[in-house]
């Protein structure tokens, strides 16, 4: 075992927690919150690079937490983007085994930082896809929706528990 693998082991041994973080997902929208968070990645960086070109103090800190947004969504979503970083695979490792409300309120609060430091048009437009990615992320967490025939049964129950209890009272009335 080398110095690497002693010092990250989550990098060197695949855990079967990590596939238990995506048991609601399907395939699919998994590689659709993928591509969000690299598409929000270049957005921010973009945008970010294009607020730091002003003098305004506020515009250039909201820049660069937006390059900084654009690091961790590459880092978090996409690690074959750096490679050159050493522990870039173990913190993609360690990000995909938080929970999808985790990984919501974690882009969702990153991505409105830079709009209440400077809430320009850039800042806006520059860090609404690495939003829309925490709110598909937030989707993910409340799971998937029920079918027509549970909220049938579930609803006759609520009636007839219902005409039951105004049956009751009528009776107690009377």
């Amino acid at each position: 075992m080398s110095s690497q693998d002693e010092q990250f082991p989550a990098a060197a041994a695949p855990e079967p927690a990590a596939a238990s973080a995506d048991e609601g997902m399907t395939w699919w929208y998994r590689w659709l919150c993928r591509i969000a968070g690299v598409i929000g990645g270049m957005s921010c960086a973009c945008a970010g690079l294009w607020n730091c070109v002003t003098i305004n103090p506020l515009n250039i800190a909201a820049g660069v937490w937006m390059m900084l947004n654009a690091f961790v969504l590459f880092l978090c979503e996409a690690p074959f983007c750096c490679q050159f970083i050493e522990f870039a695979n173990a913190v993609s490792s360690r990000a995909d085994r938080l929970r999808a409300w985790q990984k919501a309120a974690f882009y969702c609060g990153m991505a409105v930082f830079p709009v209440v430091l400077s809430l320009t048009l850039t800042t806006l437009f520059g860090n609404a896809i690495a939003f829309a990615t925490g709110v598909l992320y937030g989707l993910s967490a409340l799971g998937k929706k029920g079918d027509a025939i549970s909220y049938a049964r579930i609803h006759q129950q609520q009636k007839q528990m219902d005409e039951e209890k105004l049956t009751g009272t009528l009776e107690g009335q009377a």
